[in-house]
């Protein structure tokens, strides 16, 4: 009888034990291959453990083994590259960066250009484009077939 008893607790506690490996499988695997989305794997096996739903558990499983991709390191190159073409420092066209400077004027063909100084930065400065020489009228888009 005692025999009987210590296999049925050793019973319970392995399948226990087998129970919550099975069920915190996606996200030991979405940790370790470090992904993105390691947090919300997370929170939907806790809410498939409780509720008791296992599309839950099915989707927390499909976003463990989908790499996402990484859109902050190309948007964050796109914007440095924009700030060179602008003239400035990488980071420096940041809104939280920038002093509190007047916006620019519209320069116009009878006033005279701005002046560069300490509160216009050069990528502020309005730039006139150069009038067509050629005497043709302003260029219409080719039709397409």
């Amino acid at each position: 009888m005692v025999v009987m008893g210590i296999f049925l607790i050793v019973a319970v506690l392995a399948v226990g034990n087998f129970y919550l490996q099975l069920h915190t499988l996606p996200e030991r695997m979405a940790h370790k291959s470090q992904k993105l989305q390691f947090e919300i794997v997370a929170v939907l096996g806790l809410i498939a453990l409780f509720t008791h739903q296992h599309i839950f558990w099915l989707i927390g499983l499909m976003l463990a083994m989908i790499d996402l991709p990484d859109f902050g390191t190309p948007l964050a190159r796109i914007a440095g590259s924009a700030e060179k073409l602008a003239g400035l420092k990488p980071g420096e066209g940041a809104p939280e960066l920038l002093p509190d400077v007047a916006a620019p004027e519209i320069a116009h063909a009878d006033e005279p250009t701005h002046e560069v100084t300490s509160a216009v930065r050069p990528s502020e400065v309005p730039v006139r484009l150069p009038a067509r020489t050629d005497g043709a009228g302003p260029r219409r888009e080719r039709a397409h077939a």
